[in-house]
């Protein structure tokens, strides 16, 4: 099992949810590029997170916490997709994308681009928030688009029960729904719970 974690936004748990199914499939994890917190990656808190996790390394990192076009500008850098190749493993593999699917990784490369790139399906991570519904619908219709498979839609935290329903209205029956609650403070024991808990379901 090959999975690309994306999302409909910046800040809305790609991390922790990717951790957590990290540990539910005792999968392997890549983030393909780290911009800033270099002293405290996404890969080190996997890490710390999870148990006993390869983590593979970044295929760009750079200083400047921003949109990955602007950090590499920053270093004169230019990010090419052929330089990313998906690692070999035998292993399950979490890779995880920067914010949602149109972050820019140079003036016209995007996240989508990467993910179709790699020719892996994707998961949606969606947070509740006023306009959650309409950056959650515009990025399936994207991967529709893209005819990229959304493999999983990933509700983290708490939803309306009318925001749930319109949103899971729009997905195929083919889309697996996973539900992941608030957990509080990010530590290993909670992300090692939650996975234990952790329930894939379909419409």
């Amino acid at each position: 099992m090959k999975l690309f974690i994306t999302g409909i936004g910046t800040e809305i748990g790609k991390t922790v949810c990717s951790a957590i199914l990290v540990q539910y499939f005792k999968a392997d994890y890549w983030k393909p590029v780290q911009s800033g917190d270099l002293h405290n990656t996404d890969s080190h808190k996997i890490e710390t997170w999870t148990d006993d996790t390869l983590c593979y390394p970044e295929t760009y990192r750079f200083q400047l916490a921003a949109s990955p076009h602007q950090s590499a500008g920053a270093e004169n850098i230019r990010i090419k997709l052929e330089d990313f190749q998906l690692p070999e493993t035998q292993n399950s593999l979490i890779v995880e994308g920067a914010g949602g699917l149109m972050v820019p990784l140079s003036d016209d490369i995007f996240m989508i681009d990467l993910i179709e790139k790699l020719k892996l399906p994707a998961a949606l991570v969606v947070r509740n928030y006023l306009g959650c519904i309409n950056h959650t619908l515009l990025s399936i219709m994207a991967l529709k688009q893209r005819n990229i498979t959304l493999e999983y839609l990933i509700l983290n935290g708490y939803f309306p029960v009318d925001t749930e329903r319109v949103i899971s209205n729009f997905i195929t029956a083919e889309t697996k729904i996973i539900k992941i609650p608030e957990i509080g403070s990010t530590n290993r024991e909670h992300v090692k719970a939650t996975a234990k808990q952790l329930k894939i379901t379909k419409l």
